[in-house]
């Protein structure tokens, strides 16, 4: 079995002598492990860090087996969030995104827009959207997408502010003023990719995707959102003011 693709490194292991057990996110063939010998050495020890681009070529005698990596440099980035505390916590947080869906299951489009991110992870004012965007988009890969299009009470599709929390479906200012304070809000600019999102857009949707990401995903699992989230957004409420 052997094939080639394009992976962005989610972690590393140490394995053995000098050897490392190498996470990819790949274009073709999904979240991916596989051993790379003499991964943890000087050599390649740049190449492997969370958040790199890079060549990947997987041999293994059958498809079940671990197999082994050799891997090429393709965009070396993270050498370049060293010093940016957002872009470190960022890191962690998309690698656990990633964990949540099934070895070797292929998300073309998670992957895209995770390199995406990764080449813009280090200013804030475009990481933190489009970090929203990709938790909206991993709840509708994995099957639990929310339906922001129309109100859910209505059927209209103007002036949507507030998204139920039992049906995950957008409600209109008219329709969901009453019960306002159980609402979810829907901040402008996931509706509309040309709206800038202010500090407060942003903290409603993480506070939005976090609620479903919770009730949907972790929960039934036995698992929570991870501290990775929650210090990438002070780190982003430090660069960007009243996002948490």
């Amino acid at each position: 079995m052997q094939w080639t693709d394009e992976g962005i490194v989610l972690g590393v292991k140490r394995h053995g002598e000098g050897n490392a057990i190498l996470e990819l996110m790949t274009r073709e063939h999904g979240r991916h492990l596989g051993l790379v010998r003499g991964g943890s050495g000087s050599r390649l020890k740049p190449v492997l860090q969370p958040g790199n681009c890079v060549s990947a070529t997987w041999r293994a005698r059958l498809d079940e087996h671990l197999g082994n990596y050799s891997v090429e440099a393709l965009n070396l980035r993270a050498a370049g969030f060293f010093s940016v505390p957002h872009a470190i916590y960022g890191i962690g947080h998309l690698a656990a995104l990633m964990r949540l869906l099934p070895e070797r299951d292929p998300h073309f489009g998670l992957y895209e827009s995770l390199d995406a991110i990764f080449c813009q992870l280090d200013d804030a004012s475009s990481a933190a959207p489009m970090v929203v965007r990709f938790e909206l988009q991993l709840l509708s890969e994995i099957g639990f997408g929310l339906d922001l299009e129309r109100c859910v009470a209505t059927g209209v599709s103007g002036d949507l502010v507030y998204v139920s929390p039992k049906s995950g479906r957008a409600v209109s200012r008219l329709a969901g003023e009453p019960w306002a304070d159980k609402m979810l809000r829907l901040p402008p600019f996931l509706q509309d990719r040309e709206i800038e999102p202010t500090g407060p857009d942003l903290a409603d949707g993480f506070a939005l995707t976090g609620y479903f990401l919770n009730r949907y995903v972790l929960e039934p699992r036995g698992l929570a959102l991870g501290d990775e989230r929650a210090h990438f957004i002070a780190a982003l409420n430090r660069a960007l003011p009243s996002v948490a």
